[in-house]
């Protein structure tokens, strides 16, 4: 009898140690599916840099630098998402797509300021279509980036709370990393108009 009271404990031991470990798999897997989604939306992305770019250098040809700028830090973005898709909330790979995220949102934001200075090129319909679709697809990244960030938070969580500590430890579930991508400080703060009347 006593032996299967003893039995009946490592069966119901083994089962809490099971769903724990379950758990903490679900959590890790939920935020790289996450990650999944930013690398959708990136990808959309880098898919319309060139042909803003394309459009925008019919208008600004004395403008080559901000251009090449551009394309530069699309393909430096680009290597970044390879190597955070490759390991997720890995501290290096989101430090790595993080920094050249933020080189491509300050490029970009160079060139759309250079570009209001071009009557014909912002009046340009394809450039006006590329440029609503590039802001959509900087809204959508944000929606995933969140996404991702409150996925990581909840594994995080799971894996630093006792006794999921304990099986995290043993089975190598790694703390994940938060994407924060840096803002470009002079679009960061807009300061409202002042009406006087």
């Amino acid at each position: 009898m006593s032996f299967l009271i003893f039995i009946a404990i490592l069966v119901v031991i083994a089962l809490w140690a099971a769903g724990i470990y379950n758990g903490l798999v679900t959590s890790r897997n939920a935020y790289k599916n996450a990650f999944a989604q930013i690398d959708v939306q990136m990808q959309r992305r880098f898919d319309l840099i060139p042909n803003l770019v394309a459009v925008a250098k019919q208008y600004m040809a004395h403008e080559r630098e901000t251009l090449e700028a551009v394309i530069a830090a699309r393909s430096a973005a680009q290597s970044g998402l390879s190597v955070a898709k490759a390991n997720p909330g890995d501290p290096a790979a989101m430090a790595q797509l993080a920094a050249a995220q933020g080189q491509l949102n300050a490029g970009l934001g160079r060139l759309l300021a250079v570009a209001e200075a071009y009557p014909e090129l912002k009046a340009n319909e394809n450039m006006m279509q590329l440029t609503e679709e590039l802001t959509s697809t900087e809204n959508k990244v944000a929606f995933s980036r969140q996404a991702f960030n409150d996925a990581v938070m909840a594994y995080n969580n799971k894996r630093e709370v006792f006794p999921n500590n304990v099986f995290a430890g043993i089975f190598g579930f790694l703390a994940a990393t938060l994407l924060e991508i840096p803002i470009d400080k002079q679009a960061q703060v807009r300061e409202a108009p002042k009406v006087q009347f």
